[in-house]
């Protein structure tokens, strides 16, 4: 007869299996559509440097300082590339993975969180592309001094474009983030309501630490997290346990 502790055991060799098996799979999937992108590196290069490229006065362009950067940065960004669009199989991989260890409750409330949160990071990198870069570089090439030419290095450009990416990506998550805090019952809703003037103030604070040092780049990234922030307030409403003291369908005052 096997004793407890080999059923423990046995259950434990079972999940590091299954955990073994999804992590492989989550690496083939994004290698295969980094393989898939090779090719097309050096034009998703090109397209990364067009908010750039049309800011610059007739005849600018990016350098290549390191010999080898024309090689690794498209690469790099490639990588990137993969990575995020590849986010949706290595997610689906995690979720498999706890999923059975999860009460019908909480695989209820956990699809839609990860739906959610995947769609408003692609949101964040999408408002980061169109709207931020373009506006931030308008800014830097009207106050650049008279005399000096923007000559930016591959991969200097390429870093600053991916922590913009990953902040405004991030940051976009903050409804998710509310959720979350609201669920676990941690706060509540009107706690929310009432943090408001002292969630703005960390908004700004935390949009001048991880945006380039110019006010268009930090409002751009403020002014969106203030609107996500109410509404991560309307979302948390409806979710909030029923003994926070406060109904699903109560005023936002």
């Amino acid at each position: 007869m096997q004793s407890a502790d080999d059923e423990v055991q046995g259950r434990l060799l079972d999940h590091l299996i299954e955990l073994r098996a999804r992590l492989l799979r989550a690496v083939v999937g994004l290698l295969l559509v980094f393989v898939c992108l090779l090719p097309f590196a050096n034009r998703l290069y090109g397209w990364l440097a067009q908010p750039l490229l049309d800011k610059l006065p007739k005849g600018g362009q990016l350098i290549a300082i390191e010999v080898a950067s024309p090689f690794f940065a498209p690469l790099k960004l490639a990588f990137f590339v993969a990575l995020v669009g590849a986010m949706p199989w290595l997610l689906y991989q995690l979720w498999a993975f706890v999923a059975p260890g999860l009460y019908r409750r909480e695989k209820k409330l956990a699809m839609p969180l990860l739906a959610s949160a995947l769609v408003l990071f692609y949101i964040g990198c999408a408002f980061a592309y169109f709207i931020v870069l373009p506006a931030v570089f308008t800014f830097l090439n009207k106050v650049t001094p008279s005399g000096v030419a923007m000559m930016t290095d591959i991969n200097a450009y390429l870093d600053f474009v991916l922590v913009i990416f990953l902040a405004f990506g991030a940051s976009f998550e903050l409804p998710v983030a509310l959720v979350i805090l609201v669920l676990l019952g941690w706060v509540t809703p009107a706690q929310l309501r009432e943090w408001r003037g002292y969630a703005i103030v960390g908004i700004f604070v935390i949009a001048a630490v991880i945006t380039p040092p110019d006010v268009v780049s930090q409002l751009l990234l403020a002014i969106p997290m203030m609107l996500l922030y109410e509404a991560g307030i309307f979302a948390a409403r409806f979710v909030a346990p029923r003994n926070s003291g406060e109904p699903a369908d109560a005023g936002d005052g």
